[in-house]
C-alpha cells in the first residue's frame, strides 16, 4: 500500500552544507536545542537558511504568528529580522546557513 504525503527524505549534512557554501552563504552549522528552551525575541547581523533535522520548535518572525517546525520543515529569517522561538519537549535540532551581510 503507497503512504500518501510521505515525509521527504532528509538531505545529507554534507550535501545541505555544499548546496549553502555553493549559495554563497558564509558558514554552515549544526545547532541542537535543548527541551524546553525558550528564546526571547532577538535578532543576528547574518541572513540565515535552516532546514530542522530532529524534534520540533515554534518560530514567529516580527509581529506574526508562531510556526511549528519539524523535520523537513525549512525557514528563513534576513539579517535584522526580528524573531523568537521555543523547542518541544524533546528539543530540536536544526542546520543552519548564515550569510553575513
Amino acid at each position: 500500500m503507497r503512504q500518501v504525503n510521505a515525509p521527504k527524505p532528509l538531505p545529507t549534512f554534507e550535501s545541505f552544507r555544499d548546496r549553502m557554501l555553493a549559495a554563497g552563504h558564509d558558514e554552515v552549522l549544526v545547532r541542537p536545542w535543548a527541551a524546553g528552551t525558550v528564546v526571547a525575541p532577538h535578532t543576528h547581523p547574518f541572513a540565515a537558511e535552516a532546514l530542522v533535522v530532529e524534534g520540533e520548535m515554534w518560530l514567529a518572525i516580527g509581529d506574526g504568528p508562531l510556526q511549528h517546525l519539524r523535520p523537513g520543515d525549512t525557514f528563513h529569517l534576513a539579517a535584522h529580522e526580528l524573531h523568537r522561538e521555543h523547542y518541544g519537549p524533546d528539543g530540536a535540532t536544526y542546520w543552519v546557513a548564515r550569510k553575513s551581510v
